[in-house]
């Protein structure tokens, strides 16, 4: 996975010098939203102990968009005064970003509303700006955050408990949601944290497909050590001096798409006749696996939902075989496999995935030529893979792939096999397509790293430059 977003990463800087700066869309990563995090003391000098916490984030949908979500964190948290004064002070929760950064974009975003209580009543919160939380990592883009203070008082050997809730947005590309806790302020308190307990609820049961636990690449980092059980993910630890290592963070499927693939598993055992069913559920399932750049999630959970999509599919298409959508819907699930997993990798197409991914589409062409979501694939295949798709003057396409084996290819000098060319352009013929391909009615400004003999590889990229809208199947 880290070396397929390596050549991508690649291609698009490639890509960046090779066309006219106007076309040229470079990839972000999305705004963050400011985390949840430990309530921290006024000053430094306390005898105040956290010996407890619990902070429960309960994961839903956003109501105002369904490819979004939002999680209500409560957080309770158990204090005592170890000390022989009684201690008042006015204890502060970060409304922002806790380190003074600014969530990429050179925004600073704030948790809009937030209600704490001690001993169970409720106590008026205050927004001040204070300075940052500083640690070795911060990177200050401002010197004051705001903060919702709070007074608050320790009497010596007695607990005190806060509970804090608020609300916060995930943030991440679809179909996943990232959302993080900020452990580390914790240790602005007196010693170590007795017992951290940190649980994530989910409105169904959790797994490894619909929650990532491990490291992702372009994602995020999970932290590890969490363990899934029913609807919840929950981490445990004792004696705690929290440091950046012990914030959480987690990856999870948009609840709206996951629920769509409970749903739709429930209808196809209810009825294992219904092709629609099956069609919905394989959308789903591929839905949760494509990423954005269009490759497919390859460890081993998502490596088990390809299969279980593949095989939904191919149950829709046996009641449904004259439905041109489901055909061209599967064949884009075989061909994101064939070229990310095989092609880039130089593994050999043992399956003959690539073939069955131009019938599939020549038979959806075929029940209705005007499928727009078929032609948006021929036409990918013919620029990833000219010797296999060509695309004439009159808008037709000629499957070469079905009748003649498409070549494999080698190794590109000490590159990796993903970037070898699988026809020879002339220098005036790459030029010539990408210009066509930008949509370019002149030759592209000069750029100073950019020349004939570059002309070739950008042209490999020119998949993710033809940006598509279409509506997946």
């Amino acid at each position: 996975m880290k070396n397929k977003i390596f050549i991508l990463l690649t291609i698009g800087l490639l890509l960046a010098s090779a066309f006219p700066q106007e076309i040229v869309r470079a990839d972000v990563a999305p705004p963050e939203t400011p985390p949840g995090a430990n309530v921290l003391p006024e000053g430094e000098a306390t005898k105040v102990r956290m010996t407890a916490e619990t902070v429960t984030l309960t994961i839903a949908k956003d109501p105002a968009d369904a490819r979004e979500a939002l999680a209500k964190t409560e957080a309770v948290f158990t204090m005592r005064n170890l000390g022989f004064k009684e201690e008042r002070m006015r204890a502060r929760f970060p409304l922002s970003f806790f380190n003074g950064n600014s969530d990429g974009f050179g925004n600073f975003p704030e948790i809009k509303s937030i209600a704490v209580k001690i001993n169970g009543s409720a106590v008026s919160t205050q927004r001040e700006l204070q300075p940052f939380f500083s640690n070795e990592r911060s990177h200050q883009e401002r010197a004051e955050i705001p903060w919702a203070t709070f007074d608050v008082v320790f009497p010596p050997a007695q607990d005190v408990v806060i509970e804090v809730v608020y609300a916060v947005s995930g943030f991440g590309y679809y179909p996943y949601e990232n959302f993080k806790y900020i452990l580390e302020t914790g240790a602005g308190w007196y010693g170590t944290i007795g017992v951290a307990d940190i649980i994530v609820h989910y409105p169904y049961p959790v797994s490894k497909k619909n929650v990532w636990v491990d490291e992702v690449s372009g994602y995020g980092t999970p932290i590890s050590g969490g363990v899934l059980s029913g609807n919840e993910i929950r981490w445990h630890f004792e004696n705690l001096e929290p440091t950046w290592e012990n914030n959480v963070e987690v990856i999870v499927v948009t609840p709206s798409l996951w629920e769509s693939v409970v749903n739709e598993t429930d209808a196809v055992a209810k009825n294992p006749n219904d092709g629609e069913a099956w069609g919905r559920l394989a959308k789903a399932y591929k839905e949760v696996i494509r990423m954005p750049k269009g490759y497919l999630r390859d460890d081993p959970a998502g490596r088990e939902m390809f299969d279980l999509s593949k095989s939904a599919y191919e149950k829709c298409l046996a009641a449904l075989p004259n439905d041109s959508l489901w055909h061209s819907g599967y064949a884009e699930l075989l061909w994101a496999h064939y070229y990310f997993d095989l092609y880039w990798d130089s593994k050999a197409d043992v399956h003959k995935i690539l073939p069955r991914v131009l019938s599939e589409l020549q038979t959806a062409l075929t029940l209705d030529p005007h499928n727009q979501h078929a032609r948006d694939l021929l036409t990918e295949i013919s620029y990833s893979l000219p010797n296999t798709v060509k695309k004439t003057d009159s808008g037709e396409f000629i499957l070469l792939g079905l009748t003649a084996t498409p070549m494999m290819p080698t190794p590109y000098g000490g590159m990796t096999p993903a970037f070898t060319p699988t026809v020879a352009f002339t220098p005036a013929e790459a030029t010539s397509a990408l210009q066509s391909a930008a949509g370019a009615k002149k030759t592209p400004s000069a750029n100073p790293i950019c020349g004939t003999a570059f002309v070739p590889m950008a042209l490999l990229g020119l998949v993710f430059v033809l940006k598509r809208k279409r509506k997946v199947l």
